[in-house]
């Protein structure tokens, strides 16, 4: 009996749901538009090294299943913890319906900056695909919070 893949069927079927949502092909236009060379890679997923453009800032992004970084594609391949993190966030736009995640994910990531100074701490889908793996630091508290421990240790002196 064949197996049907080494990770199951998920990645088929999210593969799928993002070729149909559209969010795939966006993310091969993104991935050439900013000069990028998509290869494909594990679980349905593509991953495109050589991005240039300057937003957004960051190692890697992903839009639909495709992975796009500034570095190379052996830089990826090197960081299977940050690519598990990507992983993560296409299965997020197979469940958002596609290119809805856009919007979704920079009203999380505002909110996020707005509450705590930083766009993950506070943002779903970054806590959801791990903020580790993904690189960003633990967790800010709210800025309020961090305003009344600094109060509390100037009124302790």
């Amino acid at each position: 009996m064949r197996s049907t893949a080494p990770d199951g069927l998920w990645p088929r079927v999210r593969a799928a749901l993002n070729w149909i949502n559209l969010s795939t092909p966006l993310g091969l236009a993104v991935a050439r538009f900013g000069g990028a060379t998509p290869e494909r890679h594990e679980r349905g997923t593509w991953i495109a090294g050589g991005y240039r453009w300057p937003v957004p800032v960051a190692s890697a992004f992903t839009v639909g299943n495709v992975v796009c970084s500034r570095h190379d594609v052996e830089w990826l391949r090197a960081r299977p913890e940050l690519l598990a993190h990507e992983d993560r966030h296409c299965s997020q736009y197979a469940a958002c319906l596609g290119p809805a995640m856009v919007p979704l994910y920079l009203a999380s990531a505002g909110l996020s900056w707005v509450v705590t100074g930083d766009h993950a701490s506070l943002n779903p889908f970054e806590r959801l695909a791990g903020l580790v793996s993904g690189g960003y630091p633990p967790p800010r508290p709210p800025r309020w919070r961090r305003r009344v421990h600094h109060l509390d240790r100037l009124a302790a002196m």
